[in-house]
């Protein structure tokens, strides 16, 4: 993982942007942030889970389909699968140790 400070790659609104294998991020102390830095850790390993570029078809397809059901862009964003399994989990700096394969999956509720 490389973590890059370039906030013109960053969307208004949110602090970090992953996509395999860099970190891009809108403020150069995030990368002191142990909970924020082990949540995108979180999608990392997601990404590589679903050998990336499926990552992105499925995040956006569930995104497009979360703003369907709920008719607002943020609650869409946090009710994503990836979004929830990594806020839920971004403060047990060591989740990941214990993370079984596509837990992501936990996440998706109908």
């Amino acid at each position: 993982m490389f973590l890059i400070v370039f906030k013109y790659l960053t969307p208004r609104g949110f602090r970090g942007l992953t996509f395999y294998p860099f970190v891009f991020l809108a403020d150069k102390d995030d990368k002191l942030n142990k909970t924020f830095i082990n949540h995108e850790k979180i999608h990392i390993r997601q990404q590589l889970e679903l050998l990336v570029l499926p990552f992105y078809l499925w995040y956006l397809t569930e995104y497009l389909f979360r703003l369907v059901q709920y008719r607002d862009r943020k609650k869409a964003y946090f009710n994503i699968s990836f979004e929830r399994e990594a806020y839920k989990n971004e403060k047990d700096l060591n989740y990941l140790k214990k993370r079984s394969f596509w837990m992501f999956l936990k996440y998706f509720k109908k």
